[in-house]
């Protein structure tokens, strides 16, 4: 660099001043080296803020509302010096930082070794938040039951990254979806990606719970009484009847889902009866696709595929056959 060029910021480096605030106190040195405050402009007032606040202008007991020039070779000295220890000192203090705060770190996520056995938290966004502070801090075994159901596929791109960095810290990962979801095309990619990934997601036909069961300490579940209300349960005995009472009698009942197209014929079936049964209480097809989680694309290529079971080529003749056929089961339960 030549003598000419300014110390300053520059791309190479982060300097100590701008270039404005060197430009005020070369002009204050060759002005007499006193700045009188009241005359200082609005435009460098910043400037004048950056020359204060490292020292290289002070102001003159002598003359109040005057500042005078600090020379800066004597200033660097004591500053550079300042600035180490000050730099040494909070180097220490992030080393020693994770250590200092460990103890309150495990009471933060494992609220039960501090006496506590459950947090009632209230609102979407704070359940979200609490559930995925516990989710991350993982390191065994995740377990969740989630009815009700396809995702949103803004909620299943929000988790995939989550999720996938639990099974790479070698935690499992078991799920279990309403068999509507495999009609879902997000649901079923988000599925096949985590199940490559060693995860384990299988589909439920049968009235379920939302429940999450983390590293078998914590469990999450609802508030019936308010749905906005989530308890998290950190009582060791609660936590285990939860995951072996209810959610491992869930899975066992559950059929493997791996995110292909092809969907088991009992779910098939299943879902068909209820189709039936909607169809038999008089409820439209838009009403009957979002009770059962589906699109109304699906439930017309089942209807159409009904049509072509029973042989019939209108939802009117289906209707009646399929009134026929209950009423027809209907005579013969009577007749035992």
């Amino acid at each position: 660099m030549s003598g000419t060029e300014d110390p300053g910021v520059t791309t190479g480096g982060l300097g100590v001043l701008s270039s404005e605030a060197r430009a005020l106190y070369r002009n204050t040195v060759l002005t007499g080296g006193r700045v009188v405050t009241a005359d200082v402009s609005s435009d460098d007032k910043d400037r004048l803020a950056e020359l204060l606040d490292i020292g290289l202008l002070v102001a003159d007991i002598d003359a109040p509302g005057v500042l005078i020039a600090v020379d800066p070779a004597q200033l660097s000295k004591g500053l550079s010096a300042a600035w180490q220890r000050k730099a040494l000192n909070l180097l220490t203090r992030a080393a020693a930082l994770p250590g200092d705060l460990q103890e309150l770190a495990d009471t933060y996520h494992r609220p039960e070794q501090a006496g506590g056995t459950i947090e009632y938290i209230r609102g979407k966004v704070l359940i979200n938040q609490r559930l995925h502070q516990l989710v991350t801090s993982a390191s065994e075994e995740i377990l969740a039951a989630q009815p009700g159901g396809p995702r949103p596929p803004e909620a299943l791109t929000t988790v995939i990254g989550r999720d996938l960095d639990t099974l790479r810290r070698g935690a499992s990962l078991r799920t279990i979806y309403h068999p509507s979801t495999r009609y879902h095309a997000p649901t079923r990619e988000y599925v096949a990606t985590v199940t490559s990934a060693g995860a384990q997601v299988r589909t439920l036909d049968e009235p379920y719970t939302r429940l999450f069961v983390i590293d078998r300490r914590s469990a999450v579940i609802p508030v019936i009484e308010d749905l906005n209300v989530a308890a998290f349960i950190h009582d060791r005995a609660i936590v285990s009847y939860l995951a072996d009472e209810v959610f491992e009698r869930n899975w066992s009942r559950s059929l493997d889902f791996d995110g292909s197209r092809a969907v088991p014929q009992e779910v098939v079936s299943s879902l068909r009866q209820a189709i039936i049964d909607l169809l038999l209480d008089g409820v439209n097809h838009r009403v009957i696709a979002r009770r059962l989680g589906i699109s109304e694309r699906t439930l017309a290529r089942h209807l159409a595929e009904m049509r072509e079971d029973y042989q019939v080529e209108s939802l009117f003749q289906l209707g009646y056959v399929l009134a026929r056929s209950a009423m027809s089961d209907a005579e013969k339960d009577s007749f035992g």
